[in-house]
């Protein structure tokens, strides 16, 4: 049964490939007006997730409910918006072309685009402020301006719900800045799931914080102590301040703490 506001419901989820549990009794909650930041390591299973919540993993046990249907009926209402860690740019297309085809999905790939799609693509590239650039070639944008295209196209479906995995991988340092004041901005209509590995940054905009290497630790809040990275990382972390000398880790050892 879906509670009140209510977007996306994982209940003692777990997941196994060849043998090997990727995620573990995941037990997951994304309310209407939530900014989710989930950090982990590399493996942690944090990509794993978001598939599971797209119908496109299925899990060995649990539950998952998006606005209280089944993944593969409930992902219409999701915007998802990967890793690229390629593009070719000598590819030939354009920003325009790019964002409407975040509109196949609400029918047949293969009828022609109408009015109403053109005029969600014309509003999402609005929504992310370059709406200039539609004309231009998408092998031309930096990966900042590439990545805003990618949520555009996401946005042309009026999501509920907008799952990023590491948004800001392909973005300069000098983007970033722009990149998450575009988010805190779409945070106003929309859900936001975010996946990356920078813990300082998001920290700084993200309302809750989920910690994920096979198991989930959920935060009310954007403070996390030493013990749950520990959990996550599986090794000794101390916390370091700014205005503060730097400590000396523990002795690290290789055994996980149970």
């Amino acid at each position: 049964m879906r509670m009140e506001n209510e977007v996306v419901r994982l209940n003692n989820v777990t997941v196994s490939f060849n043998g090997e549990t990727i995620l573990k009794r995941i037990n997951f909650v994304v309310r209407e007006d939530d900014y989710i930041g989930i950090i982990g390591p590399n493996g942690g299973g944090k990509t794993t997730l978001l598939k599971v919540i797209l119908g496109l993993v299925s899990p060995d046990e649990g539950e998952i409910s998006i606005l209280g249907e089944s993944p593969e009926k409930g992902r219409r209402h999701i915007g998802y918006v990967p890793q690229f860690a390629e593009f070719d740019r000598a590819f030939p297309i354009s920003v325009w072309d790019t964002v409407l085809m975040g509109r196949l999905s609400q029918s047949s790939p293969f009828r022609r685009f109408d009015e109403e799609d053109k005029a969600k693509a014309e509003e999402s590239l609005k929504k992310v402020r370059i709406l200039g650039l539609k004309d231009r070639q998408m092998g031309s944008l930096s990966g900042g301006e590439r990545q805003r295209i990618y949520i555009a196209r996401a946005l042309t479906t009026d999501p509920k719900i907008l799952l990023l995995d590491e948004p800001t991988a392909s973005i300069d340092v000098e983007m970033e800045a722009g990149f998450y004041e575009l988010l805190n901005d779409l945070r106003k209509n929309v859900a936001i799931v975010l996946v990356s590995h920078d813990i300082s940054v998001i920290s700084v905009h993200v309302d809750r914080i989920a910690c994920l290497n096979r198991e989930l630790y959920v935060h009310d809040s954007t403070e996390i102590d030493a013990d749950i990275l520990e959990k996550t990382y599986k090794c000794p972390v101390e916390m370091i301040a700014h205005g503060v000398p730097h400590r000396v880790l523990r002795e690290h050892t290789h055994k996980s703490k149970r």
